[in-house]
């Protein structure tokens, strides 16, 4: 990405081929992809921070580029999306559904993420039954990216961390070099448990519940959904191996 935006900011025109086909190897474990996307939204959060002022001084390339690199590719995507979905979705909706008098505006609650999905959804109609996963997930997500862009924004103590992401054709490798008369150790259980999940998982069942005795607001039903998907990647049932496998 540095490479990318330094030889835009020199003129370069870049095109994007859409119709090519490549392999790729995905991440294997659900904590091999928490650090991919740690790395991944860190870095261009830290280089936003780095950056900034460069791109304004800039006179190699137009005012709208600059407004499209500095607002739209850097700011609203890499920085403000991951903190505005993790705290609206899974802070602000729950507590809302415990505190009396509160309520969100319908636009704000469905208008708006309903359009955002049905956009995100016409680019892969192959894939639309999908939708309601990948929203759950992306919002368990959002909480580290909110996270690691903070990290890069700030430049705390872990902006430098890099950890090279475990694919699934490592995983496999190892595997097979593994002798065949020595036992293959299992994953300890402690390891593919992740306490920040659980946590928020804990406070999503409590506001749920809350909505669903006293209250009149029927978030309850996303809430209970938003809690399961916590649940489920809190004890490590996301990747090619479950927990203690």
């Amino acid at each position: 990405m540095d490479l990318a935006v330094r030889a835009s900011l020199k003129g370069w025109e870049f095109l994007y081929v859409g119709d090519i086909r490549v392999k790729s190897e995905l991440p294997s474990t659900f904590k091999a992809y928490r650090h991919q996307q740690h790395r991944w939204t860190c870095g261009a959060a830290n280089l936003f921070r780095k950056m900034a002022w460069e791109i304004i001084t800039n006179k190699e390339v137009s005012i709208w580029k600059k407004h499209h690199l500095l607002y739209s590719f850097f700011f609203v995507r890499r920085v403000i999306a991951p903190l505005v979905t993790f705290l609206f979705y899974c802070v602000v909706i729950p507590l809302s559904a415990i505190i009396p008098g509160v309520s969100i505006p319908v636009w704000g609650l469905v208008y708006i993420p309903t359009a955002i999905t049905i956009m995100n959804a016409i680019r892969n109609p192959g894939s639309l039954h999908l939708m309601p996963f990948w929203i759950l997930f992306e919002n368990v997500m959002s909480m580290h990216r909110m996270r690691a862009a903070l990290t890069g924004l700030l430049e705390t103590a872990r902006v430098n961390d890099w950890v090279v992401t475990e694919k699934v054709g490592d995983q496999v490798k190892d595997e097979l070099d593994v002798p065949l008369l020595e036992p293959v150790k299992p994953t300890e259980c402690v390891e593919r448990i992740y306490i920040p999940e659980l946590l928020l998982a804990l406070y999503l069942l409590i506001c749920a519940s809350n909505d669903f005795v006293l209250g009149n607001h029927k978030y309850y039903m996303y809430i209970y959904l938003q809690a399961f998907a916590y649940i489920v990647m809190g004890f490590g049932f996301v990747g090619t191996k479950t927990p203690c496998s």
